[in-house]
């Protein structure tokens, strides 16, 4: 029998595994770092605060995860591209490839970004984070994730010709 704070943790898993990627790129990594999300918030679901939202509080443990990972490892493995899975490449028409073309330029220009500034546009732009739950997320005061989304807008905007 499944309780309230399971259920909620089941409907994240999609965001989880979302942002795992943009911080790995590669999805079986990105598996095992919702797993370990998952399995780590389980464990320390009597120390989760009801009062606050429960992504932010999900997207920091899985944050977490992603940096021990990273000092454990000390040479990179290879990387799978999002756009090698075959599932995710269905063309249905001109609109839909026109769609498809612009979120990889988007993708492909916000891969370009430094990583401080990519991280707090998932959180903020993709994942809907408050700029103070993103700042709790990542451990940086408001201010700095206000400057860093700023300059991650303009970049991405002068990258795709929108300035």
């Amino acid at each position: 029998m499944r309780d309230r704070f399971s259920e909620d943790l089941i409907g994240l898993l999609p965001n989880l595994r979302r942002f795992a990627l943009f911080l790995c790129r590669r999805s079986d990594l990105a598996d095992d770092l919702v797993q370990i999300t998952a399995e780590r918030a389980l464990a320390a679901r009597d120390r989760f605060d009801p009062t606050t939202r429960m992504d932010a509080w999900l997207f920091r443990i899985l944050r977490n995860a992603w940096i021990d990972h990273a000092r454990r490892t000390t040479t990179q493995g290879q990387t799978v591209d999002v756009h090698d899975m075959p599932e995710a490449l269905s063309v249905d028409g001109v609109a839909q490839t026109e769609a498809i073309l612009m979120l990889r330029q988007t993708e492909a220009a916000m891969a370009t970004l430094p990583d401080d500034q990519r991280e707090v546009m998932l959180l903020v732009c993709i994942d809907d984070l408050s700029y103070r739950e993103a700042a709790e997320v990542i451990g940086v005061p408001i201010g700095t994730v206000m400057s860093r989304l700023a300059r991650a807008r303009l970049a991405l905007a002068e990258k795709l010709g929108i300035k």
